[in-house]
């Protein structure tokens, strides 16, 4: 079998796996929202952003790095592994333990400091998998990624409504997300045995290259840190709980969409990797254009689909009492796309180990977010926090654009992104007068289900797919600058 169709069908059992994953968490975000109200759902909000606050500084792009690592020919796979797995469960506990200690100085009330002592080890569990995921994107094995997130989806829609039932309230919902996450972990450990061994290894010269290569990648996810996770923060000191849990709703459909590029990116990375290593540059060319088409087919309907039917889709998800959440989300649509285009220039960057060059222009980000986070927070409340994130999304897309045009590697084409882009206000303009018949969620289901049908009646009519499986020989020997 070839690696493009390994790819393929790696790629469509991840994204089923995500889909079935993403279903079942928002049946689980469903129940939450309507038991816990607004208030309770704006303190689980805070509560999680919190801790996962210590988790993102302790991830230290070791997930890149493993990919880098382990990807390098004539490389001691078992020895690095095991060097990886020990250095990420040591700066896990270090940095996430972080939480429940500074929590206590935070100007929060009693219940919500207790649910970050709760929240912490659901953290540990998600960023003790990242090596995991490594072994499973390397060997095209990641249907065991979507097993995983499948089982542990489920045990927290089953553990969502004992908590109901039982009426364990606020702390019952984060214990039931830790217990969730426990599963994730042990189902990763466990499916990858078969491909690799684990162990614990301390090995100086190994430690000191995954810090020399994580180190860029740290800088640069903590600044990350600060424009990404800042509005919410900045929300639990300036507005009420309930209005936290508005916006908090709105970002957890946010949450789940962007997750979508760094899986797809994350198939492709080891790829890139290979193929740049070896100096197969019109491979490279190849597969950096194919990475960025399938974010533009991915990212416009989205953006335009979205702000048609954000509203009922919150409705539907949350209940009445978050309507609001609607317009909040359809705000937050161009930071969506914005995402998923910097993630696939940013992925070619790392490709190319160049990712300390993206360091200024993150902190760039991370230091010009905050004055305008707290401004338009101050002014315009959970709207103005919205507006903060598409700035600061927007602005480091740019960033990224910027820095891999200087390095002169590949010339990316639009032609797909253009169609793609007319698709989508097609499908969207299509759709605008169904709205009004939206409030019934079969009706809502049928739009979508519509919606979806038309954008792919016509990116296939445009030959769009046919362009993404098939002009790229043509585009790589054309626009590839060798090195």
């Amino acid at each position: 079998m070839s690696t493009a169709v390994k790819l393929v069908n790696n790629s469509l059992a991840q994204l089923a796996g995500r889909f079935l994953g993403t279903v079942l968490g928002l049946v689980a975000v469903a129940m939450m929202t309507r038991y816990l109200g607004s208030g309770l759902f704006g303190q689980y909000t805070t509560i999680m952003t919190y801790a996962s606050v210590f988790a993102i500084a302790a991830d230290m792009g070791l997930t890149l790095v493993a990919s880098q690592m382990i990807n390098r020919v004539g490389v001691d796979e078992k020895k690095i592994l095991a060097n990886l797995f020990a250095f990420r469960s040591l700066t896990a506990l270090v940095m996430i333990g972080l939480a429940p200690l500074t929590v206590w100085w935070m100007p929060y009330d009693a219940l919500t400091k207790i649910g970050v002592v709760v929240a912490t080890m659901s953290f540990w569990f998600v960023s003790a998998n990242q090596v995991f995921v490594s072994v499973f994107q390397k060997r095209l094995a990641t249907q065991r990624i979507a097993l995983a997130e499948i089982v542990s989806r489920l045990v927290l829609v089953i553990l969502t409504i004992w908590v109901i039932r039982a009426d364990w309230g606020l702390l019952g919902m984060v214990a039931a997300m830790t217990i969730s996450n426990a599963i994730y972990f042990a189902l990763h450990w466990l499916l990858s045995l078969s491909l690799v061994r684990f162990a614990w290894r301390f090995d100086w010269l190994i430690w000191k290259e995954i810090a020399q290569l994580s180190w860029p990648l740290m800088l640069t996810i903590v600044s990350n840190l600060i424009y990404l996770k800042a509005d919410i923060m900045l929300l639990s000191l300036f507005v009420t709980n309930a209005e936290v849990g508005l916006y908090g709703a709105a970002y957890k459909v946010v949450d789940i969409l962007v997750s979508i590029p760094f899986m797809v990116a994350g198939l492709v990375l080891p790829i890139m990797v290979k193929y740049w290593s070896s100096k197969a540059n019109k491979d490279f060319a190849q597969t950096t254009q194919l990475l960025w088409d399938l974010m533009a087919i991915s990212a416009w309907p989205i953006l335009l689909g979205g702000s048609v039917l954000a509203v009922p889709i919150m409705v539907a998800i949350t209940g009445t009492e978050f309507a609001e959440s609607g317009q909040i989300l359809r705000i937050l649509l161009p930071a969506i796309v914005a995402v998923y285009m910097s993630c696939a220039l940013t992925h070619t960057i790392i490709a190319l180990e160049k990712q300390k060059t993206l360091i200024v222009y993150y902190l760039i980000t991370a230091v010009s977010s905050v004055p305008v986070y707290v401004y338009l927070i101050k002014s315009y409340g959970v709207y103005g926090a919205a507006w903060g994130t598409v700035y600061s999304e927007v602005l480091i897309c740019v960033f990224a654009w910027w820095r891999l045009s200087q390095e002169r590697v590949v010339k990316l084409d639009f032609a797909v992104t253009a169609k793609a882009l007319l698709a989508a206000i097609i499908m969207a303009a299509l759709i605008w007068p169904l709205l009004n018949f939206t409030s019934s969620v079969c009706v809502l289901i049928l739009v979508v289900v519509l919606a979806a049908a038309v954008y792919f009646a016509l990116i296939s009519k445009m030959g769009l797919l046919e362009a993404v499986n098939m002009s790229h020989s043509r585009y790589g020997k054309k626009n590839f600058n060798h090195r």
